[in-house]
């Protein structure tokens, strides 16, 4: 889990309200501010965050790891983010797309040969967190001569039966 601001500001947050709390039980603060400590923790995440993740798109992001990246693929999309913004796979060769992140899950369609073209492989991110999302994220990649030229996001609208 990377500690980006808005998640310390969160953690903040929560720490405050359970030191408040644990304030009008005890006015002891040093015994407040330890309980405080360690419960803050498990107040994010097992009552702030579900409730943040209902009515948000919020979601904690993760360092890109390939083999975390083959076997479970439900991180994915805490990994794109980093994948795209440092353009960690542009200039790289199928051969080592292929080891970094697998095979190609699905070709592109090229309008200019009409068909699937083997030259943009996609990968399936899956759904961003949250309860009212229907939309399935996927990036590609588009290569030129064997090397990645460009990373392409974008999301299918999914219907559920």
């Amino acid at each position: 889990m990377i500690p980006t601001p808005l998640f310390i500001t969160l953690l903040i947050i929560v720490f405050i309200l359970v030191w408040l709390f644990i304030n009008t039980i005890d006015k002891r603060k040093w015994l407040t501010f330890l309980i405080s400590l360690v419960l803050t923790p498990i107040a994010y995440f097992y009552l702030f965050y579900p409730i943040l993740n209902i009515f948000s798109s919020y979601h904690h992001e993760k360092h890109f790891d390939s083999k975390a990246w083959q076997d479970k693929p439900s991180l994915r999309f805490e990994m794109q983010k980093e994948i795209v913004n440092k353009n960690l796979l542009i200039g790289k060769t199928k051969k080592e797309i292929e080891h970094i992140l697998g095979k190609s899950e699905w070709y592109g369609w090229d309008d200019s040969i009409k068909a699937n073209s083997p030259d943009m492989w996609n990968y399936n991110l899956g759904f961003k967190p949250g309860a009212f999302n229907d939309k399935q994220e996927c990036f590609e990649l588009v290569f030129s001569n064997n090397i990645v030229k460009n990373i392409k996001q974008y999301q299918l609208k999914k219907t559920f039966e």
